[in-house]
């Protein structure tokens, strides 16, 4: 959801460069995990504001300068459940990496390798070899089936 930036100010405070829509999403929930893959500790949030278009956090623990800074680059989530559902036709980046996209004339493409926000619409970055990067749009994507784990897109092997 997001990624610690860099410290804001002398007293612990942290500045957050977050991946969601709306600045402020993070702001809903109370805690959060921060970490890398396998590295992940919980941090109670004390204090949330926007501040001049960036977000800025007080978590419990964190008093000074020096711990805000070794949380540098590591990136924020939430735990799972504490999302809301997604609106009908609408996915989580998460839901959607590690699904296979086939074409409607049933190539397959691999699988979805990440997400990419190109201010127009995301992007997904598919296969290795060679890798596409395909509109996540709704007149590209045909069905997204998270049951079955797929993707199909009105995109031509040759694009």
């Amino acid at each position: 959801m997001g990624r610690v930036a860099a410290p804001f100010g002398v007293k612990g405070w942290i500045k957050i460069q977050t991946f969601s829509e709306s600045i402020d999403t993070l702001a809903d929930f109370t805690d959060w995990q921060i970490g890398k893959v396998d590295t992940w500790r919980t941090f109670h949030v004390l204090s949330v504001n926007v501040h001049t278009k960036v977000l800025v956090a007080e978590l419990a623990g964190i008093h000074d300068r020096d711990a805000a800074l070794a949380l540098k680059g590591l990136e924020i989530a939430v735990p799972r459940e504490a999302l809301p559902p997604p609106a009908e036709n609408e996915y989580y980046w998460s839901d959607l990496v590690g699904l296979q996209v086939v074409n409607t004339d049933g190539v397959d493409f691999g699988t979805v390798s990440e997400l990419l926000e190109s201010g127009a619409h995301d992007i997904l970055v598919v296969g290795n070899a060679p890798q596409r990067l395909i509109p996540f749009v709704g007149h590209v994507v045909k069905a997204v089936d998270l049951t079955t784990g797929t993707i199909e897109v009105d995109w031509k092997a040759d694009y």
